[in-house]
């Protein structure tokens, strides 16, 4: 990460402070979750065509060449990859929605990368092994339970839409957990941790839910 990179201290307060009075008061909430997951939309989104672009004020810039994801903690098997290595594993393209937190959804996106149960495949998680901890490099983590991450549409994404993901979006690799709000989707990954223990992340910290569902409105804790 560059100076360039780095957001002034007071803008950052002021952005984390606006997330944390929303999680307070509950913004966004209809208290209508649609438990069935009936329509394609959860409850308080709205459909749009673009991708809006959401970071703590920074968007690091890491080089193909410097890149390296790290998984590691409760498996049998660690790994070290650059994104060479990375890209020589078997490759998957899906399709999926997008929905923020942030109440904006958006249909069909297109993503090529690798499965998150090829990557399962090749850590062997341990018995005890029930969360999945993420950290990026612009410092942000966060967590899911390992039945989430092992989901068959997840992946770690290396294109969208036909072209390489940009820096914008998280880009050389970010996580797409396409069935929890995209928060749990972290953009920058380099680390990637099984654990007996779960732990809250970034946002979890800061009065946002620890799972995610959005059919059951799990913006808050």
């Amino acid at each position: 990460m560059s100076e360039d990179d780095i957001p002034e201290p007071a803008a950052r307060e002021k952005l984390l402070r606006a997330k944390e009075k929303w999680a307070d008061e509950g913004r966004l909430l209809t208290g209508r979750p649609d438990l069935g997951r009936v329509n394609r939309l959860p409850p308080g989104q709205r459909l749009v065509t673009n991708w809006p672009v959401l970071d703590l004020g920074a968007q690091p810039a890491i080089s193909p060449e410097r890149w390296r994801l790290r998984v590691g903690g409760l498996v049998d098997a660690p790994l070290i990859l650059n994104l060479e290595q990375f890209l020589q594993l078997p490759q998957s393209e899906m399709v999926s929605d997008i929905h923020c937190v942030t109440a904006w959804s958006r249909y069909d996106n297109h993503w090529q990368g690798v499965a998150t149960q090829t990557l399962l495949a090749l850590v062997k998680p341990k018995p005890e092994a029930r969360y999945v901890l993420f950290q990026s490099y612009d410092g942000y983590t966060t967590n899911v339970a390992l039945e989430v991450f092992a989901a068959d549409n997840a992946l770690l994404a290396h294109h969208w839409e036909g072209v390489p993901l940009s820096r914008e979006h998280g880009g050389p690799v970010r996580v797409v957990i396409p069935d929890w709000y995209f928060w749990k989707s972290p953009k920058w990954v380099t680390r990637i941790e099984f654990s007996a223990q779960d732990r809250p992340g970034f946002w979890e910290v800061r009065g946002y839910h620890n799972e995610g569902d959005p059919w059951k409105e799990e913006r808050y804790s």
